[in-house]
């Protein structure tokens, strides 16, 4: 999107995002109908028993990567991280205010503020079968809280995306009952399916709650945010990147984001890593990715798929 901006202002803007967002928007849209009509099916769950797996060992190599990119050898950094994967894992959810806590943290102890600079720096009938998920017809009431809450995902969630994953969980299945902690899981896996961005799930999401009124609304929330940033930040972001409390800050958001997915990924593969077989698929999936730095994750969940329907599809 900010590339579309810098060639072309607004019209570029929204014209690269929509380019990005729907094919994979599409793809999540069939892919969800699909999983509401046959998802009961034998081979169905036994694919999703095995992706789910998989979607654990990608969760936790992307965690491995950011604490070596964003983390490094910073102490400082390592207690947010630690302090956030901690939280997460044992609240089930993204606290929000945590993450802006982080960054001013980080920036008060790596780049304290002086009075001249605090100065320049604030100087600145119809629609039943479109509500139908897997609970049947959605009130519009909960199409509602699902666009204020997928607007609220989008706006406060930092860093990689999967930073949205501990985030997602603890509105989606802890605080709403929306979907069980199997659904979750293939909702995320299905994200990493499509060639798309991870955050794409939440249109999967919405499907499954509320049709496909509820993945409109749902995936146009969640980018919502991030668009009117580029739009309306774009002109600003040159002039403060550089600032050293800025950079500052944004360290220890991303720090805390990283210890957040370590903390999803914990507890996702609670729910994933129900027996043997699925725990030697994730550990399988993680040593490949390890190893062979350049295979795409696409191949590796549906040849993990393929091995569920194989262990598990025909019972």
């Amino acid at each position: 999107m900010y590339i579309g901006w810098l060639r072309a202002g607004f019209m570029g803007a929204t014209l690269v995002g929509s380019a990005f967002i729907l094919p994979s928007f599409l793809m999540a849209l069939v892919l969800a109908a699909l999983y509401v009509h046959f998802g009961s099916l034998p081979w169905i769950q036994g694919m999703f028993y095995g992706i789910g797996a998989a979607v654990i060992a990608i969760i936790a190599r992307s965690a491995i990567k950011l604490v070596r990119t964003t983390v490094g050898k910073d102490l400082l950094l390592w207690v947010v991280f630690a302090v956030l994967a901690l939280t997460t894992a044992v609240t089930q959810s993204e606290i929000v205010w945590l993450f802006i806590l982080s960054g001013f943290v980080a920036m008060l102890i790596k780049a304290p503020l002086s009075l001249v600079r605090v100065d320049s720096m604030f100087s600145f009938a119809v629609v039943a079968p479109l509500l139908t998920g897997i609970h049947g017809v959605a009130a519009l009431a909960t199409v509602g809280v699902l666009f204020l809450f997928f607007l609220k995902a989008g706006a406060f969630v930092f860093g990689s995306g999967l930073a949205i994953v501990p985030f997602l969980y603890g509105g989606v299945v802890v605080k709403f009952h929306w979907l069980t902690g199997r659904q979750f899981v293939d909702a995320v896996a299905v994200a990493m399916i499509t060639p798309g961005p991870v955050v794409i799930t939440s249109a999967f999401i919405g499907f499954l709650v509320a049709g496909f009124l509820g993945a409109v609304v749902a995936a146009a929330a969640v980018f919502a945010p991030p668009f009117l940033i580029v739009v309306f930040g774009a002109p600003y972001y040159r002039r403060f990147a550089q600032n050293p409390q800025v950079k500052a800050f944004v360290q220890g958001v991303t720090a805390a984001a990283v210890g957040a997915i370590a903390g999803a990924a914990y507890i996702l593969a609670r729910r994933s890593l129900v027996d043997l077989p699925t725990a030697i698929i994730a550990i399988a999936t993680l040593a490949m990715l390890l190893a062979i730095k350049k295979i795409p994750e696409p191949v590796l969940i549906l040849a993990a798929g393929a091995i569920g329907v194989l262990l598990h599809g025909t019972r």
